[in-house]
């Protein structure tokens, strides 16, 4: 009992590749020659990487019961039995602690944006998950706190465009990741794991993420050909990245329609050949236009 891999396994690690949104600031605002901030942006960054790992903790305790009726998620610590109850407790209270530490560390705000985050998602958890349309909105809400926590946190002026284009892709994962869900509960035994899936259908999640997967596309263009973007970059070839992102919202439609995947994004990107070179040669492309 208490296997040490279990305890990582019980933090999510592979989750805090969402900590890479607190970085946009610092690379769209051409930050990274300051070597203080930088710091400041990485303990911004492991702040939320922590906080979230405790949510993830005390999701996991108010869940464990249903978790354990779930085909995939049984096979989680608590559900298993393989964590005890009072030991994934401290574990929670450590990082919650730890990860408030680092962002007090990046400045005041970010201790605040994540004491914001952890109150929000501590609500989704007891009641709010399950109010349909709000869920996916608190989803998002938390990817925009990083990005909040990245630019005003540190004291990098955030873009307007940078804000909308991370709203359009967070809602658009987060419908995805509904619509993936409602595929996979539609085939056991047709009953909703999730409560919320009951509200959505998939005509509804269907439109939803046509509506955002078109403003991800149309927002980021946009920002490409922004005359206050071409200043700042001093380069008008960042439309060069578009078609990297048109190509990487359309293999992510393929994937949640011909293989209804899409629950987990950061796994996704990480087990599609297609996506993972996409999003490498984005990352790649833009470092090279900015640098």
């Amino acid at each position: 009992m208490n296997n040490p891999m279990d305890l990582i396994r019980l933090l999510r690690p592979k989750h805090w590749v969402k900590s890479l949104f607190v970085f946009a600031g610092l690379v769209f605002g051409h930050a990274w020659g300051d070597s203080a901030l930088v710091w400041r942006v990485i303990a911004a960054a492991v702040g939320f990487a922590l906080v979230s790992s405790a949510v993830y903790v005390l999701n996991d305790i108010l869940d464990r019961a249903a978790d354990r009726r779930h085909p995939v998620k049984r096979e989680r610590p608590l559900a298993k039995g393989s964590v005890g109850l009072p030991v994934a407790v401290l574990l929670g209270l450590l990082a919650a602690v730890g990860g408030g530490w680092a962002g007090y560390y990046a400045s005041p705000l970010v201790a605040l944006l994540l004491l914001t985050y952890a109150v929000m998602n501590i609500a989704y958890s007891l009641g709010l998950k399950r109010v349909v349309i709000l869920d996916v909105f608190i989803i998002a809400a938390g990817f925009m706190l990083r990005l909040l926590a990245g630019t005003s946190g540190v004291d990098i002026p955030p873009s307007q465009w940078l804000l909308l284009c991370g709203l359009m892709l967070t809602l658009f994962l987060g419908f995805v990741k509904r619509r993936a869900e409602l595929g996979t509960d539609n085939d056991v035994d047709k009953i909703p794991q999730r409560k919320v899936l009951r509200y959505y259908s998939p005509a509804l999640l269907d439109g939803l993420i046509n509506i955002t997967a078109t403003c991800i596309i149309l927002s980021y263009s946009l920002y490409t050909l922004s005359p206050e973007t071409i200043a700042l970059h001093q380069t008008p070839w960042l439309m060069l990245t578009v078609p990297f992102v048109i190509f990487g919202v359309f293999r992510y439609l393929f994937l949640l329609h011909y293989h209804q995947q899409g629950e987990d994004a950061a796994s996704e990107a990480m087990r599609d050949p297609q996506l993972a070179i996409t999003v490498l040669l984005w990352m790649g492309t833009t470092l090279w236009l900015l640098t």
